[in-house]
This record gives C-alpha cells, structure tokens and sequence, in this order.
C-alpha cells in the first residue's frame, strides 16, 4: 500500500469529498469546455442523417485517419514499409488491406501508437486492464476526450432526460471506503460532476439500507453502474419496499443486462432500465434508446463483425473489430476489442427515427460475482490490476470462502513484491482470505475465443450459508 492510500485509509469522510472533489474539478476541465453544448448539438443532428450522408462523413474522416496512421504513426509506418520492401503494393487507402490489431501488441508498445507530432506530456494518460484483464496505456488528447463526452452527454443523458448537470450515484470499483470499514459513508461527494460515488465493494446485505438513504439524502436524479452491482441494490430496493419519485433513470455500463434483472431493477427502481456500451480505448460505443434497441455510434468508429477474419452476415455473431474515428493521435485501426456482437441489416429501422445502425446483444463483458465471509457479493475487480502492474493476463478464480487462486501470465519484471501488491489489493475489497499466485504461460480461452476473467466455483450450498 502506497503511503497517501496509507493516510486516505485514515482521513475523515468530508476530507476524503474534499479530494474527489479536487479530482473532479480536474476531470471536469478535460471533458467539457464552452464548446460543449455546441458539440452536443452536432451530435443530436448528426442522429438524423440519411445514410449517404453518414457514409460521406465516415469515409472522409477514416481516408484521413488510414493517411495518418500510415505516415505519422510509427508502427504502422514501419509496418507498411516491411509490406512495401517485400513487393507488397496493396494500399493503405482500404481498410480491408490493414491487418488486426491485438490488444497485445498495443499492450507492448503503447508509445509506437502515439503519432510524432502528437504531444503526450499534454495528453491525459489512461490506464485500463479491459475486460479480458490485459493491462493498456493510453494517451488522449483534450479534443477528443471533449467530443467523447459530447457524445455521452447526447446519448447517455439526454436521450434519458438527465444532463451531466444532474446529481447522480454511481456504483463504480474505486476503493473510496477501506473495505473493512462497517460504518457509513460508503461514499464520496464529487461536488464539481454532481456525483455520488458510491463503493461496489460494501454491498452487504446489512449495508445497503446506508445507500438508499444516501441517495435520497443527496437528492439523486439517476444511477449509474455496474448491472451486477445495481442488480444487487435493486434486491434490497424490494425487500425494503423503498421508493424515491426523483430516480429518472437507471443506466448501466460495464456489464451486460440480462431479461430477469432487468426485469427486477425496473419493478425496484420503477424507472426506465438503459444499457450501455463503451470503452477507453474509443473506438466503438452503444446506447439504448427508449424502444429498447442498442444504437451503435458510428461517429466513434467504423465496426467489423468478424469470424476467423472473415465478416459475417447480419445478425450473425463475431468478433467485434474497430476502427476508432475520433482519435488521430494514437489511432487504433483494425483493433479486436475482446468483445462479441452481431450488426442488424443496414436498413434496419427502429421506432425512434435515429439513423443510427442497430446492434444485437454484446458478449463477453459478463463476470462471475465472488462472495466474501460477510456476506458481500464483488464483482468488476479489475481495479486490482491497474496502474501497469507487470502482468499480461489475470484470472481470478474464487475456490471457497476463504481461497482465490489468481492465474495470470506474468510479464517482463514480475517479482514477489508485484505479488505482494495484488494480493493486498484484493484483500482490500474482500477482506481476509489466502491469495494464491499461480503463474501461468497462456490463460485457456473459451468457443468465444476469450478467457473469463472471474470465476466463482462455490458450490451453490455454500452460497446459501453465507447469504442473510
């Protein structure tokens, strides 16, 4: 544990508001500027295209995007000049002639994406370990993460009649209480994003009643969450018979929403239930609109339904492959990101008259939940593996109560202290428990392609025991 998480394990709660607020005023300089609302007016419109219209405006911004890539990028530069030296002639003008992209490679050499005449020192550096828990450096640029935001401001707040000026809680997998914490607040106050961030690691059956007053306390308009984590508040909501007439929507990210907790948050929250789709990386993202389609952005990036390389048909699912289009400084081109999906018919309509294209259910985002001692059900521990620990894949796999086995493959400087750190982390958000280190040369993949990144193999008698 590093000394500033030694001493915020021991600040007051108000102090601990006082630096989320701190955090959220500088979070709130890069994603929105006075040209915000503009932007987000341009999104809207954009919603209302005809499909050639669309197609001019993707095929001008990807020529651009492909011409950059492969003259001011320096692996694809030099992947193009091996291809030119070796009597390779085929042009970098077609996206189809650009080979995939693996998150492996991006995870290897981050910096062999950044473009030369880009400026990292003036980028904001991202860290994420993704669904498939493979550690990724990205850097991004104040405009693009501006239009992204622009873009989630239109489609993930005003499409469900909320702005990034409501207040609203979200259930997210930031550490902001010491899970062995038993007294509220389980949360922080963002006051510059209007934001309740609430811990995903301290819903315990005799805690969650300290989240429903907080909501109400605050005067929240939404959620916003993990499914698991939502799925799990909205179980309480009905036990306690609790309702709060402010709650506009519930809307989801992270995870895939299936029929039966959908079902059970919308009689909880009795509010319209959203899924979401989207990534750090950019390069694809999805809403639902309110006759329950998800809309692919195609403003984002161009999206590839692929199986063994080869397109599929419609509604047929594959692996998702993108070509991001907002970022022209580290841009992704061709890039599988874990995820499996099927695109409608290009002249699908839906009821809410946008144009934008229809995609079917998104797989692969879907964690086992792990169960502690006290009850607590976690999910979404990826948090465990940022900060670019060493490692190139993790799996957690819970044995027992008191057992996880962490199978991972480990990288270039690996060491016991690198151990020492994970197991701390994960003892952190489950308590006490043995962590088993289990070095692995490769993680076995699935019929997806994809390996699951938590696995929870108590038995279902044990589940019974713990839960009250």
């Amino acid at each position: 544990m590093s000394t500033s998480q030694k001493i915020y394990k021991y600040i007051p709660a108000s102090i601990r508001s006082l630096a989320a607020s701190y955090y959220g005023r500088r979070s709130r300089w890069w994603r929105y500027g006075p040209e915000t609302d503009r932007l987000v007016d341009e999104v809207l419109e954009r919603e209302t295209w005809i499909a050639s219209k669309w197609q001019v405006w993707r095929e001008q911004r990807l020529a651009y995007l492909l011409h950059r890539a492969a003259t001011r990028v320096p692996f694809y530069r030099d992947q193009w000049a091996v291809r030119r030296r070796s009597g390779d002639a085929a042009s970098w003008e077609h996206l189809e002639n650009w080979p995939i992209l693996d998150k492996d490679l991006l995870r290897k050499y981050p910096k062999a994406f950044l473009a030369d005449d880009a400026a990292p020192r003036r980028m904001l550096n991202l860290h994420t370990s993704g669904t498939t828990g493979k550690p990724l450096d990205l850097w991004q640029s104040r405009s693009v993460i501006r239009n992204w935001y622009a873009l989630a401001e239109a489609r993930w707040h005003r499409w469900y009649g909320v702005t990034r000026h409501d207040r609203y809680a979200m259930l997210g997998g930031q550490l902001v209480t010491p899970v062995e914490q038993r007294r509220p607040p389980f949360w922080v106050w963002n006051a510059p994003l209007q934001q309740l961030y609430m811990s995903s690691y301290h819903l315990a059956p005799d805690l969650m009643s300290y989240y429903l007053d907080a909501i109400s306390r605050y005067h929240v308009t939404y959620l916003w969450g993990y499914t698991s984590s939502l799925y799990l508040l909205a179980e309480h909501v009905l036990r306690l018979k609790w309702c709060n007439a402010n709650l506009r929507v519930v809307v989801l990210n992270a995870e895939p929403v299936y029929p039966y907790q959908r079902r059970l948050m919308s009689e909880a929250f009795r509010c319209p239930i959203r899924e979401t789709y989207g990534m750090t990386e950019k390069v694809a993202a999805a809403s639902e609109c309110e006759h329950g389609q998800l809309h692919l952005w195609p403003d984002v990036g161009v999206v590839e339904v692929l199986e063994d390389g080869q397109a599929v048909g419609h509604n047929v699912t594959g692996d998702m492959v993108c070509t991001g289009l907002l970022d022209d400084d580290m841009p992704l081109i061709r890039y599988r990101v874990g995820d499996r999906a099927s695109l409608g018919a290009s002249d699908e309509k839906c009821e809410c008259k946008r144009t934008l294209p229809i995609i079917g259910a998104i797989e692969g985002r879907a964690d086992d939940l792990l169960y502690t001692r006290d009850g607590r059900r976690v999910g979404r521990l990826d948090p465990v593996f940022k900060a670019n620990l060493p490692v190139k894949e993790v799996q957690i796999i819970q044995e027992s109560i008191d057992r996880v086995r962490i199978r991972f493959v480990p990288a270039e400087g690996f060491n016991e202290g690198v151990a020492d750190v994970i197991r701390e982390r994960l003892q952190q958000r489950m308590g006490e428990l043995n962590v088993e280190m289990e070095p692995v040369d490769h993680i076995p993949r699935g019929p997806n392609g994809k390996f699951r990144a938590v696995i929870c193999n108590i038995v279902k008698a044990e589940h019974s025991a713990i839960d009250v």
